[in-house]
């Protein structure tokens, strides 16, 4: 938790820096609401069961429909509404090294603004956040739904498969280009159609180079997703964030809600958790919920993932508790004095614990040196008589005599007052 809960802080500042409010919504919703646009796959993981009334419920599988609702039912809402929310999610599958069924997730969302600014600053404040954890080596990927669909479109593919065709791509990470293929075939697609897709899907790079390569693919359409493309990586520019971008038409996002450009990140480590963060536009899902038209866009970061990556990078506090000082006593009959200790320390924002045991010194020590508790205070009869306090550091094991100015000092020094972690 001391882990998570740095992530958790961290990511929270940074959302608050770009001026991002907290809402935080149910864990279930209603049935219908949770299916509206989640795709077949996602339909069978969410937890679904009816309540003593017989309504249909279900856990919520992300952050962004529960979203989509709220805005729905608060159309008079002022626009741009920029909401984060960190929370729990569940879907029923196989658990794995950075995939559970409870799981929690970090969003920020822009909705109301159908201009490019949004998506590009949902992007940078994920980038920010990466940045503010100390993460170096990510990528981000860029792609566009309005590309994919070109692409299906001019491969003859009809229209009513192109979401089925998604999600094939979506599995590309997990099943390999073969496995693609076998998920193309499976959907009637003729071995001419699958060989422009997934030629197409390949293409991975620079902006230019990329559309130069399918240009001769591409719908009016295509090319509408290319130059939005060319305008978040324009305005990411501003926020000294294009170097961390790269376009990968083989990202296509495995959620049926999305309608434009999508964005995954990757962490590029030797922990293999797939994506950190993803996300995407999403201009039709409030209206789909019963609000007016409403465009929309957001990015979610994984945080357990985030916090398996940094873990194994040693990037994250590796506090046992965030106690900061123990404080001691000899005698029972001293146990007032050490109760006022620990309040005057407390009154300053140090974070104390108190034996409530009723052990002996040694019993006390051995304790606080068993949960990693950095400071002991140990008040004893010549103490409580002098006015002093004797503290022990219990990395260093050694001891001096301060007063109460000299210990919130030695602290302060330390870099142990309470501070968010």
């Amino acid at each position: 938790m001391i882990k998570r809960r740095f992530v958790v802080e961290t990511i929270r500042s940074v959302f608050e820096l770009y001026g991002y409010d907290e809402i935080e919504t149910p864990a279930f919703e209603f049935l219908d609401v949770l299916t509206a646009k989640c795709g077949p796959e996602v339909k069978e993981q969410i937890y679904a069961f009816k309540d003593k009334a017989g309504r249909e419920l279900g856990l919520r599988f992300d952050l962004t429909v529960p979203l989509a609702r709220v805005v729905a039912s608060h159309p008079d809402l002022p626009k741009p509404f920029k909401r984060y929310c960190i929370s729990r999610v569940w879907r029923y599958e196989e658990p794995q090294s950075g995939r559970f069924r409870e799981f929690w997730q970090a969003d920020a969302d822009i909705v109301g603004s159908a201009k490019m600014d949004a998506d590009a600053e949902v992007i940078a404040v994920a980038i920010s956040c990466l940045k503010r954890l100390g993460m170096k080596n990510f990528r981000v990927r860029l792609s566009n739904r309005k590309i994919l669909e070109s692409i299906v479109d001019s491969a003859g593919v009809e229209r009513e498969l192109w979401l089925n065709v998604f999600r094939a791509i979506d599995k590309l990470d997990k099943v390999g280009q073969e496995g693609v293929k076998r998920e193309l075939e499976k959907l009637g697609l003729t071995d001419d159609q699958i060989s422009a897709i997934t030629i197409q899907i390949s293409k991975c790079g620079n902006l230019d180079a990329v559309e130069r390569e399918v240009s001769h693919m591409l719908t009016s359409r295509g090319k509408e997703g290319f130059n939005e493309l060319a305008e978040i990586i324009s305005n990411l520019e501003l926020y000294n964030c294009s170097e961390y971008v790269v376009v990968d038409l083989s990202l296509a996002r495995g959620l049926d809600y999305y309608t434009g450009p999508i964005f995954e990140v990757s962490a590029e480590t030797d922990v293999n958790v797939g994506s950190v963060a993803g996300g995407g536009r999403y201009d039709n899902l409030v209206e789909l919920l019963g609000g007016p038209p409403t465009p929309a866009t957001g990015i979610s970061l994984g945080i357990d993932r985030l916090v398996e990556v940094l873990s194994e990078a040693n990037m994250l506090p590796s506090a046992r508790t965030l106690t900061q000082v123990f404080v001691a006593y000899t005698s029972p009959s001293l146990k007032k004095e050490a109760i006022t200790v620990a309040e005057k320390l407390r009154n300053e924002g140090v974070r104390v614990e108190v034996d409530v045991m009723g052990r002996k010194l040694d019993r006390q020590l051995k304790y606080a040196d068993a949960k990693g508790i950095p400071y002991v205070v140990i008040l004893g009869p010549r103490e409580v008589a002098e006015g002093v306090y004797r503290i022990r550091d219990m990395s260093a094991r050694k001891e001096r005599l301060v007063n109460l100015q000299e210990l919130l000092e030695l602290l302060k020094r330390s870099s142990l007052t309470a501070t968010c972690i």
